[in-house]
């Protein structure tokens, strides 16, 4: 019983990951809409100087990105449970990492996306002047 366990769980950790892997890591499907993984930094960058220059917290709702400019805003959308968060880019990735976007540990949270590490997202680039208008 307890090698069945492990099989299972091992088959479904394959599924998983193959799942996550099988497609192209950044698909652009608008000018201002990407699809692929986002992760989320981990605790030890805390206190960090970030490439905006701002000293990194896990606890405000900033992100790290290959491609946008720093300081803007972004909408990310996890695909499997349609939540939704909205952060700054204030930061960059090491130049081989094929990930989409690095959250915070907080944005993370809010996507739900902490007990497994990744998740496929969707990011919407947002227009700075209509985000600030309408609050």
């Amino acid at each position: 019983m307890k090698n069945l366990r492990k099989i299972i769980l091992i088959l479904f950790s394959v599924l998983i990951l193959n799942t996550l892997f099988s497609f192209t890591p950044i698909k652009k499907v608008s000018e201002k809409q990407w699809h692929g993984i986002a992760s989320f930094y981990h605790h030890k960058f805390s206190g960090r100087k970030t490439s905006s220059g701002e000293i990194f917290n896990n606890q405000k709702y900033t992100a790290a990105n290959n491609f946008l400019p720093l300081g803007s805003l972004v909408k990310i959308t996890n695909i499997a449970n349609g939540k939704s968060v909205i952060v700054k880019i204030n930061d960059r990735m090491n130049k081989n990492n094929k990930r989409l976007i690095d959250l915070s540990q907080i944005a993370a949270k809010e996507l739900a996306i902490i007990n497994q590490g990744i998740a496929q997202v969707s990011m919407e680039l947002i227009d700075k002047e209509e985000f600030f208008a309408s609050k």
